[in-house]
């Protein structure tokens, strides 16, 4: 009797514990509408893509760290990260990663499995950090309990698996009975489709299958994280991911950055004492790297229609102590200043013959990569941000009331979030056409290259078209603004080829002077050939010749590179 219970419990058992191993891994399938799905399968191909959707929904396994070569060396800061990782564990080893120690000085650090540098030409003063993952985790329970768990959005999530803490704004439920000090486990709750035809979200047990991402200790108990606004809810201690952190690592020295966004900043190919326009500069990591290529020589305009986003750009070159950056709020729709139309359409016919001239030596280049987008809510009126000081210039200025009681509530809470003490907003007409020798549009744009990306069910075949019109009015403004014989790098951070080889499609067929110039460094692969139609045929979309399809550069995150998608 006793034998026959044991037996049949026994498959019983081992079936649960088969479940609990499928039900507690990280196997993300990433949702897409079917018309975007099926555009996407066209023009990539439905096996390519599948990989590349794949890939998206988890993170780079290396970090890319930018070294501000004005301030010190790729080696020396190579040597400090190495230091940093025996002397304090760099976060736990890096996350939890152990560096071997090694002899031998400069032969050491080349041939370390973890921090490297870049082994592509024309990047020398880039550094990969390695990461590991997916790891499979066990999520252990108490006896005779189940596994307590704190469920997280989407966003939350995608900043986890980046190396994130879980932040308690983040959270959207959590197992009863928690307290402080508790180990659990986290999931995310992704977007459902809803009857309605839209999309939910829902933390029901049974669709965080395959979404847990890691295990941490609450930092408080489930009272405090739903009573409180903010702070760290869960202290992660395994990650499906084992990402470098480098939060206060270096500050001025180096700076995290994807490594198609260090190309597009190089392949600008700026000069020491030109005029630079970055049109959508947020949050100023191409900026950066554009004054250091410089050598901090000439003039950088960034524009972001942000003052927050500005500022964030102003604090950033402080800090790299970077002396040839501007940074305006102003809209990039309206970046160029209004004229005399008829001396600018009398200017037009030189203008194309220079161009054409000097292309030979220097051809204007059309490329793609990393995207920064803006918020479109946000005021786009054109003005322009600098940073103020304590001079008195008019004693006699009446001071509203409404600004004395915004002074005292600045003193009484300290700096705000970008740790600015503030800026004065002045008028600004835009720039006058023909002013800058190079321009740099990142585009705003439907960012479906970032990752991890756990959900993109939210883009249409015609908010995905809008993106691309809108791309478009912001290019006829760069064409604008840059000089006869100057180069435009033009680069995004999605996957979406109307946003990208369209885009280039239509900037060669509109401005007959414009060409497609040769890249470097050459890191990415080529661009998509062809067309697209779609099967009503109300609307269709060109791409690339082969021949221009070899003079641009699409990342691939299902590719070797394993970086974002993004085009240059």
């Amino acid at each position: 009797m006793d034998s026959s219970a044991s037996a049949s419990a026994s498959p019983t058992a081992a079936a649960a514990a088969a479940a609990d191993a499928d039900r507690y891994t990280y196997s993300p399938r990433l949702r897409w509408q079917p018309e975007v799905e099926e555009y996407f399968a066209a023009a990539y191909g439905r096996d390519r893509f599948a990989r590349i959707s794949e890939a998206l929904a988890h993170p780079s396994c290396y970090s890319c760290i930018r070294v501000n070569t004005l301030k010190s060396s790729t080696d020396a800061v190579m040597h400090k990260l190495m230091n940093l990782v025996d002397q304090n564990g760099l976060c736990g080893g890096i996350n939890g990663l152990e560096i071997g120690q090694q002899n031998g000085g400069e032969q050491a650090h080349e041939g370390n499995s973890v921090v490297h540098k870049c082994p592509y030409s024309g990047l020398d003063n880039v550094l990969f950090v390695q990461g590991s993952g997916p790891h499979a985790l066990h999520y252990d329970s108490q006896p005779d309990q189940s596994i307590k768990e704190v469920i997280v959005s989407r966003k939350c999530a995608e900043s986890v698996l980046r190396g994130a803490q879980v932040y308690i704004p983040g959270v959207l439920a959590c197992s009863s009975h928690v307290e402080k000090g508790d180990k659990v486990a986290v999931s995310v709750a992704i977007e459902q489709p809803a009857e309605d035809g839209g999309w939910t979200v829902d933390a029901h047990h049974e669709e965080r299958k395959g979404l847990y991402i890691g295990q941490g200790i609450t930092a408080m108990s489930r009272s405090g994280i739903f009573r409180v606004p903010h702070g760290v809810a869960v202290e992660m201690t395994e990650r499906v991911y084992k990402l470098p952190s480098f939060n206060d690592v270096l500050e001025g020295e180096i700076f995290l950055q994807n490594l198609p966004s260090v190309v597009a900043a190089r392949v600008l190919d700026p000069q020491p004492g030109e005029r630079i326009l970055d049109m959508c500069a947020a949050p100023g990591g191409k900026t950066t790297a554009i004054a250091i290529l410089m050598k901090d020589q000439g003039e950088i305009i960034a524009l972001d229609r942000s003052h927050n986003k500005v500022m964030d750009i102003l604090k950033l070159a402080a800090e790299m102590d970077l002396n040839c950056i501007k940074a305006y709020k102003l809209d990039a729709l309206k970046s160029v200043r209004k004229t005399n139309e008829a001396k600018y359409i009398g200017e037009a016919g030189s203008r194309t013959d220079a161009i054409v001239t000097l292309a030979e030596d220097s051809e204007p280049c059309i490329n793609k990569v990393d995207a920064g987008t803006t918020n479109a809510s946000e005021d786009s009126s054109t003005t322009s941000v600098v940073q103020t000081d304590n001079k008195k210039t008019d004693d006699k200025r009446y001071v509203s009331k409404a600004d004395l009681r915004k002074n005292l509530r600045r003193m009484r809470n300290g700096p705000g979030r970008n740790n600015c003490s503030g800026g004065r907003v002045e008028n600004s007409k835009g720039f006058l056409p023909n002013s800058f020798d190079r321009v740099l549009l990142d585009a705003p744009c439907s960012a479906l290259g970032l990752r991890p990306r756990l959900f993109a069910g939210e883009e249409t075949l015609e908010s995905l078209r809008n993106h691309a019109t809108y791309q478009r009015r912001m290019f006829d403004q760069a064409v604008k603004l840059v000089r006869p014989g100057g180069v435009i790098v033009y680069s995004t951070c999605t996957i979406n080829p109307g946003e990208n080889e369209a885009l280039v499609r239509y900037a060669l067929d509109k401005y007959k002077f414009l060409s497609l110039g040769s890249q470097h460094p050459k890191v990415g692969g080529p661009g998509i050939v062809g067309s697209f139609e779609l099967s009503t045929k109300k609307y269709t979309e060109e791409w690339l010749t082969k021949h221009e399809s070899q003079l641009v550069q699409r990342f691939d995150p299902s590719s070797t590179l394993d970086t974002i998608a993004s085009h240059v």
